[in-house]
C-alpha cells in the first residue's frame, strides 16, 4: 500500500536533500492525564505579605501565614488543608476586608474567681487556649489571665482587650470583618477537660459582623483556568449567586471547565433548611455543621479537600464515611437525629455523622440542585457525583479525539472506501467507533464510572451536518453508574 505524503506532520512533502527522516506521533501512545485544582477563597490580613490578587499557588502552610498574615481566615484554611493533603494543587485568591465591613464581636464575663488552682480550657472558634489561674484570683484578674492567653495565640480569629466599663469582662472582636465572624463559637471544656472549681463565666457569642467582601475579584481571578473544586467561605446571597453563576457558565460546552463549590453553614436546623431551600445549583454543595465549635470556614476548607482528594481519584465513589479530620462536632445534645437530617437532605444541605471515636464523617454530599427550570422538582444532579462524573467522561472524550485527530478531514462513511487508508480522514462511523471502544474499555471497564454497554451502543448517533461540511454532530447516552448508599433488606425469618 502506497503512503501519501500528506500523512506525515513534519516532514516537508518537498523535500530533495538526501536523508533518512523519521518522526515521531504519538497519537496512539498517549493517555489523558487527569490534575485536578483546587481554589480556595478567603480574607487576609493587612499583616501579609501584598500580592497582586491573583491566584497564587500554595504549596506550604508556611507561605499562606507569609502571604496572607498569620491567624487571618485563608492562612487558617489553606493550613487545615495542608495538614490533610500535600499533593492535591491548591491555590487561593486573597481578600481584603469590603470598605463598609463591620467585624462580630464577643465577650466573656468573669462573675466569680476559681477556688482552686487549675488552667481553664477556653476554646474560640474550636481553638483551646489554656487560661492559667490561681485559687483566690478575683474576677478582674482571670479577665486579665484570658486577655493574656488569647493575644499570645497569634492563630486565633479574635483579639482580646478588657471592656472599658466591665474590668471583669473580656472583649473579642473579630479579626476581620463580615458575616464569617459570626460563626465563631465561644466555650470551654470542650474535649472533657476538667473546670477550675468555683469559677463562673458568661459567654456572649460573637453577633455584628457585617459585609461580606465583593466576588467580582474572585471572578476575575479566576479567568480561564479550570477550577475543579472551589473552596467557599460565605453563604450570604450575594457571594452564592456569584459563583453559582460563573460555575454554570464553565460548565457549558462553550467553556468546559465547570467545578464545584464547597461551602458550610451555621446554625439551627430550620436557618440550615432555610439556606439549603433558597439555593438550585448543581455546582454549589452547603454542609450544614449545625453548632459546631469549628468555624465554618475550617469546615469549608477541610470538606473541600477531602472531597477532591477522593474526587480525582474516582468521581463516581461516594463520599461517604471519609473523616473531616481536626473539626470538632456539635455537643451530643444539640446533634441532629436521623430523621433531622434526612429532612436537610431534601432541602439541599449535605449532612455528617460522628463516629464513636468522635471524629466527623461524611454522611451524604449531595448538591443544592432541587428542581427544573420549571419548577418541578428533579433530582438528576443531587449526587455531588453526577457533575463530576460528567466532567471528567467529558473530559476523556476529548481528550481522546484531540490527541488521536487533531488535524483530520471530515468525510461520509459511503466515501471513505475510495480514499488511501492513509489518509488522515474522519468519518461518523469512526467517531462511533471511537466512542463505544472508549464506553467499553475505559470509562466502563477501567473507571467504573458507567454502565449498561449495549443501550449506550444502541443510542450513539453521528452524522456531518447537512449546513456544515465541517462539522460533525455527536449526540451519546451515557449511563452513570449509581452509588451503593441505602442497603434495604426485608428478613423473613422461620422457625
Amino acid at each position: 500500500m502506497a503512503i501519501s505524503a500528506t500523512v506525515f506532520n513534519d516532514i516537508p512533502a518537498a523535500l530533495r536533500l538526501p536523508g533518512w527522516y523519521i518522526e515521531f506521533d504519538s497519537r496512539l501512545a498517549g493517555n489523558a492525564v487527569f490534575m485536578g485544582k483546587v481554589l480556595v477563597i478567603g480574607q487576609k490580613l493587612a499583616s501579609g505579605i501584598p500580592y497582586s490578587g491573583n491566584p497564587v499557588r500554595i504549596t506550604r502552610k508556611e507561605q499562606a501565614d507569609q502571604l496572607f498574615g498569620r491567624g487571618s481566615m485563608l492562612a487558617e484554611m489553606m493550613r487545615a488543608i495542608k495538614e490533610v493533603d500535600l499533593f492535591t494543587e491548591t491555590w487561593a485568591i486573597g481578600l481584603d476586608d469590603a470598605a463598609t465591613a463591620v467585624e462580630a464581636e464577643g465577650d466573656i464575663e468573669v462573675t466569680e474567681g476559681p477556688t482552686e488552682t487549675r488552667p481553664l480550657a477556653l476554646y474560640v472558634a474550636g481553638y483551646r487556649i489554656w487560661v492559667e489561674m490561681t485559687a483566690g484570683d478575683d474576677p478582674d484578674a482571670v479577665a486579665q489571665s484570658i486577655v493574656d492567653a488569647v493575644n499570645a495565640d497569634d492563630r486565633l480569629p479574635v483579639t482580646a482587650v478588657i471592656d472599658d466599663v466591665t474590668t471583669s469582662k473580656v472583649n473579642l472582636p473579630c479579626r476581620w470583618g463580615g458575616e464569617t465572624g459570626n460563626d465563631i463559637d465561644l466555650r470551654d471544656s470542650v474535649k472533657g477537660e476538667q473546670y477550675p472549681m468555683g469559677l463562673q463565666l458568661t459567654y456572649t457569642q460573637p453577633t455584628g459582623g457585617a459585609v461580606n467582601p465583593d466576588m467580582d475579584p474572585v471572578i476575575a481571578g479566576m479567568g480561564s483556568e479550570w477550577w475543579n473544586w472551589v473552596c467557599m467561605p460565605y453563604t450570604d446571597t450575594v457571594s452564592l449567586e456569584a459563583i453559582e453563576d460563573e460555575l454554570a457558565d464553565r460548565y457549558g460546552p462553550m467553556r468546559q471547565i465547570g467545578g464545584r463549590a464547597f461551602a458550610a453553614y451555621r446554625g439551627t436546623h430550620s436557618a440550615t433548611a432555610t439556606v439549603g431551600n433558597g439555593r438550585n445549583s448543581p455546582h454549589l454543595t452547603i454542609m450544614g455543621t449545625n453548632l459546631s465549635p469549628s468555624p465554618t470556614w475550617i469546615w469549608a476548607a477541610t470538606n473541600t479537600i477531602v472531597a477532591a482528594a477522593a474526587l480525582a481519584i474516582d468521581p463516581a465513589r461516594p463520599l461517604q464515611r471519609l473523616t473531616l479530620p481536626e473539626i470538632i462536632p456539635p455537643s451530643e445534645g444539640v446533634r441532629w437525629s436521623d430523621p433531622e437530617r434526612n429532612l436537610l437532605l431534601y432541602d439541599g444541605i449535605s449532612t455528617y455523622t460522628v463516629a464513636s471515636d468522635g471524629s466527623v464523617q461524611i454522611e451524604r454530599q449531595i448538591t443544592t440542585y432541587q428542581e427544573n427550570s420549571s419548577g418541578v422538582a428533579d433530582d438528576s444532579y443531587l449526587n455531588i457525583n453526577t457533575p463530576e462524573t460528567l466532567e471528567r467522561i467529558r473530559f476523556e472524550q476529548i481528550s481522546l479525539f484531540a490527541r488521536k485527530y487533531p488535524r483530520h478531514k471530515l468525510a461520509a462513511d459511503e466515501d471513505r472506501e475510495f480514499y488511501d487508508p492513509s489518509q488522515p480522514i474522519m468519518t461518523p462511523k469512526l467517531a462511533r467507533t471511537e466512542l463505544l471502544s472508549l464506553y467499553r474499555l475505559e470509562l466502563m471497564g477501567n473507571y467504573g464510572w458507567v454502565r449498561d454497554y449495549e443501550g449506550y451502543a444502541a443510542t450513539v448517533q453521528a452524522n456531518i451536518d447537512p449546513n456544515d461540511p465541517d462539522r460533525l454532530n455527536v449526540i451519546d447516552q451515557p449511563m452513570l453508574i449509581g452509588q451503593y448508599r441505602v442497603h434495604a433488606q426485608q428478613t423473613q425469618f422461620r422457625r
